[in-house]
């Protein structure tokens, strides 16, 4: 025997070293499984008494937005036995997914709010695709690339993966061309920790570290910068939040579930047609088919407490605009730039309504009014044709950027392809940097019946801005502290999406979409004619292609209005594709909005979950508090069944099972 292993002499260096070889033997072990076993989705919560899983007595749910979140929550209960009646305010169904029909020439296309990806660790969207049995209206993009601009640094080209961390951030270093330029050095101090902390996502513990600080004040701290360049930038615009106004604890949950906490990579499905087409009608069909009643052209006018719980809700149907006072702030940025006086032969309707010298813009995004200080009246600059926003030329009338429809200084149509009259409201009440704002014509042409609802549960499942709107609409006892959670609440910059067609195709290399990165506004493009059907067809038949540019999270004060937005796409478009200099553009759409879930330095601790507190209220959506990582989509679907499990829970019936990736960083602390 050697002197190593006598114990009667090295018993403390033999246990220290035995303990040590085993440590080393299980981390080892423990590193190679990972490398080749494929782990399986985290079940959260999972069931432990067997419960009935269907409703035996009649229990009715009113839901209010039929967006991805009002949408998976309807189906769930719809097809436990509970009577589901979905309300949507917009004519088409699906919110941030919704599709409607626009005419080119005579050519009738889909337009979406965008592109949007279905990420392979989507579990419980993929669940709800597999279920209504529609895994055929999806296609693989294969890979997904991001792109520098003037070269910076080399594409960076994303595909399938099967490795768990920390074997996917060692694939992704062998395969990267920029992985010299990362600037990572692990014995920098600081460069730990940025790479500890990535690595080592967990809830709560990384919002309580975290959160009170923003990505770009975080970065600024003696940050590797290629991994800022080549990875934190462009994903954490990706979350459509931008670096100044995002969380550290929301980008590390982002970075986890896109990658660190899952072994599926970072390629994607697209969708085959559009997504109403592909996803929203058939989520709408099942929930039919088990007697769910989806109603669209809603606007909520009333909601009343009692006893500490919503007891009502009342609604109207039709396009008359909404008689109920309703709060909308102020516009800093759009006020700005208000046009000089109209000529007089055309100021005496201009100022009947506006006044000259004294116009405010209200509101962002796509919903924006016009108010007149002289005679505190307001108009909407929605756009009656497809919701662009309007705005004031020196010739006094209101112009479409988008489609080129003209209203005069009353709102109303001088021409198409807009239909309907701009709406008019009142102000009847001004308050700090907001106004009341309430429709003053069109109730008499278009008046309807108030449709009262008294329900069991009641789901919110509308976006911030429209969350909000209906807290203004609550009467009698209501809870105060969920009001205050959702007044705090804080939107996005803006987004934005302009589609181009034009009579030829060009060289693309990269994938069908690619994130783009050192752009002014342009964040990332997408072929068209490469991925839906219809848009296929079309390049087949004619030649012409389809593009798509997104803008995440823009400035409004560098971009304030929709011409301006429609001016720096083109121009970066031909950048991106020179080649398109000698393309005819046949036809562009412009989609903008201000509605996506913002998630601030110090938002956490008070963000609203699903259960609000209140028996028979719940929340739904991107915006609320997911207790397990996940982003986008799979966030509002993933709300939606939460909100679903808590009415499921109270009724003693068995949840449905609910996936996430690994809720925890390999390096977690």
């Amino acid at each position: 025997m050697t002197e190593l292993f006598n114990p009667s002499e090295n018993s403390n260096v033999s246990r220290r070293f035995i303990l040590k070889l085993l440590g080393i033997s299980s981390v080892g072990g423990l590193l190679g499984y990972s490398r080749f076993h494929k782990p399986e989705p985290t079940i959260f919560q999972p069931n432990i008494l067997n419960l009935p899983q269907f409703l035996t007595q009649h229990k009715h749910v009113v839901i209010v937005g039929a967006g991805l979140a009002g949408l998976a929550c309807a189906y769930e209960l719809s097809q436990r036995g509970f009577k589901v009646t979905l309300l949507e305010k917009s004519p088409q169904l699906g919110g941030k997914i919704a599709s409607w029909d626009i005419k080119i020439g005579d050519k009738t296309f889909k337009m979406e709010h965008g592109f949007h990806g279905f990420f392979p660790q989507y579990y419980n969207l993929k669940s709800l695709v597999k279920e209504i049995q529609i895994e055929d209206n999806f296609k693989s993009l294969e890979s997904y690339a991001v792109v520098f601009k003037n070269n910076q640094y080399q594409p960076e080209v994303f595909r399938p993966s099967h490795s768990a961390f920390p074997w996917n951030v060692v694939d992704l270093g062998f395969s990267s061309a920029n992985r010299l330029n990362w600037g990572i050095n692990l014995t920098h101090l600081n460069h730990w920790k940025v790479f500890r902390e990535i690595g080592g996502f967990k809830i709560p513990n990384s919002f309580q570290r975290l959160d009170d600080i923003s990505v770009a004040d975080w970065v600024s701290q003696d940050f590797p910068q290629g991994l800022y360049d080549l990875y934190f930038l462009p994903f954490a615009k990706s979350s459509l939040n931008a670096p100044d106004k995002l969380s550290v604890g929301e980008l590390m949950q982002f970075f986890h579930f896109y990658f660190f906490g899952n072994p599926e990579g970072l390629a994607f499905n697209g969708t085959c047609q559009d997504m109403g087409t592909s996803l929203v009608q058939p989520l709408v069909k099942a929930i039919q088919q088990k007697g769910g009643e989806v109603l669209t052209d809603v606007t909520v006018n009333n909601i009343n407490w009692n006893q500490g719980k919503i007891d009502s809700i009342s609604y109207f149907e039709g396009n008359q605009i909404n008689s109920v006072p309703f709060w909308v702030k102020y516009n800093p940025v759009l006020s700005l730039i208000d046009p000089p006086c109209p000529p007089l032969v055309r100021g005496g309707e201009y100022q009947e309504l506006v006044g000259c010298d004294c116009l405010e813009y209200f509101g962002a995004g796509d919903e924006v009014y016009a108010v007149s200080g002289e005679n505190n009246q307001a108009i909407s600059l929605q756009c009656t044709h497809q919701g662009c926003t309007v705005q004031m030329a020196e010739d006094g009338y209101f112009h479409c950027p988008c489609h080129g429809a003209v209203f005069n200084q009353k709102g109303q149509v001088i021409s198409g392809p807009a239909q309907r009259d701009l709406p008019n409201y009142q102000v009847i009440e001004r308050q700090d940097n907001q106004v009341k704002l309430v429709g003053i014509n069109n109730i008499t042409r278009n008046s309807s019946i108030t449709n009262n609802i008294q329900a069991d549960y009641y789901v919110l499942a509308t976006d911030i801005p429209g969350t909000q709107r209906l807290f203004t609409l609550m009467n009698g006892e209501i809870n105060q502290q969920v009001k205050q959670q959702i007044e705090q609440l804080q939107v996005a910059d803006p987004f934005a999406v302009c589609r181009f067609w034009f009579d030829r195709d060009f060289p693309w290399e990269y994938s069908h979409f690619t994130s783009l990165s050192g752009y002014n506004l342009t964040d990332s493009i997408t072929l068209y004619h490469r991925i839906q059907e219809e848009y296929i067809k079309w390049y087949k038949e004619t030649g012409g292609t389809v593009v798509e540019l997104h803008a995440y999270c823009y400035k409004e004060a560098q971009f304030p209005t929709q011409e301006a937005l429609l001016i720096t796409f083109e121009q970066e478009l031909y950048e991106i594709v020179p080649e398109l200099k000698l393309a005819t553009l046949l036809h562009r759409e412009l989609v903008n909005q201000k509605n996506f879930a913002g998630y601030p330095p110090g938002s956490y601790a008070n963000r609203p979950a699903t259960n609000s507190g209140v028996t028979n209220l719940m929340f739904a959506g991107d915006w609320v508090k997911i207790p397990f990582p996940c982003g986008l989509m799979e966030r509002a679907v993933s709300s939606g069944l939460l909100a679903a499990n808590e009415i499921l829970y109270q009724e003693g019936l068995q949840k449905r099972s609910i996936f996430s990736v690994n809720p925890e960083g390999f390096l977690k602390i």
